[in-house]
Parts: C-alpha cells; structure tokens; sequence
C-alpha cells in the first residue's frame, strides 16, 4: 500500500503546503533530500499553544508533535509531489515550548516519531533530537524533517 493511501485510510487527506512564506520556504529539496522549514501544530482551524508542564499536558502536547509532523509531510508533498517519493526519514528535530521544570521533551516528541513509524514503517524510523525551549507565538511544538526521497 502506498504511504498516500495508509494516511487516507488513517483519515488524513495531506494536501501539499503552499511552498512561500514570505522569505522562507515551506521545504527545499537539494539532491535526493527534502530539508523542511519548523512545522507547528496547526490542523484545520484548530492550533495547540501553550507551555508545555504548564498550560498543556504531556498527552495535548504529544498530540501536537503528531499535527506538527503531518505539517512536516505537506511541506515535503509541496516539491516533491507526492509522499510516495519518500524513501526514509533521516532526522527529526523537536522542540518543545516548556514550562520550567519539564523535562520530558522525548516523550512530547514520540507523537511525531510514533506517527512517522505507524505510517511509512521502518522508513519512518529516523534519528532525532528532543529539546525544551520558548518557541514563537507560543506554539506548543516546532518539527524540522529531513527526508531522503527519489
């Protein structure tokens, strides 16, 4: 089964990001690897916002890794055309807006890594980096992906 058709049948229809922000893209692809732009937890009409230990729980949070990686996939869909161009995951990198004295940044972003292995199996596994900072507008989760596709 495809990856398009896993995540249909997951119920998640990923349309490709618009590529321009302004001064910045979406993704860059540059030989066989697609570097993306931070991806936020925001889905439909609704965004997660807030610290994390604070303002939202570990589980809100983790939830917000997963919307933040399904962003991930629709800056990847914009140059490349379709997820199926995808060969693997080679590195995540998660950043968590935290509360002072949270420290369980992984745990926060196993809801991408858990997501990216569910969908594209043994491909989706990646190495990652976790960390806790202030993140802009208060956003609960920013994700940076590379990708290795055809």
């Amino acid at each position: 089964m495809s990856y398009e058709a896993k995540l249909q049948e997951m119920g998640y229809i990923i349309e490709p990001a618009p590529l321009h922000l302004g001064k910045l893209l979406q993704a860059v692809k540059t030989g066989n690897l697609v570097y993306t732009s931070g991806q936020v937890p925001i889905w439909g009409d609704r965004s997660v916002k807030g610290k994390v230990g604070k303002d939202l729980t570990l589980e809100q949070a983790y939830e917000a890794a997963k919307w933040s990686a399904l962003n991930a996939l629709r800056a990847i869909k914009a140059v490349t055309g379709s997820l199926d161009e995808i060969v693997r995951f080679v590195k995540v990198l998660g950043m968590v807006n935290v509360s002072e004295g949270f420290n369980d940044t992984s745990a926060v972003i196993n809801g991408c890594s858990d997501f990216l292995c569910e969908v594209f199996g043994d491909a989706g596994k990646h190495a990652r980096s976790a960390v806790g900072m202030s993140l802009p507008l208060n956003y609960a989760v920013e994700i940076e992906v590379i990708a290795e596709v055809r």
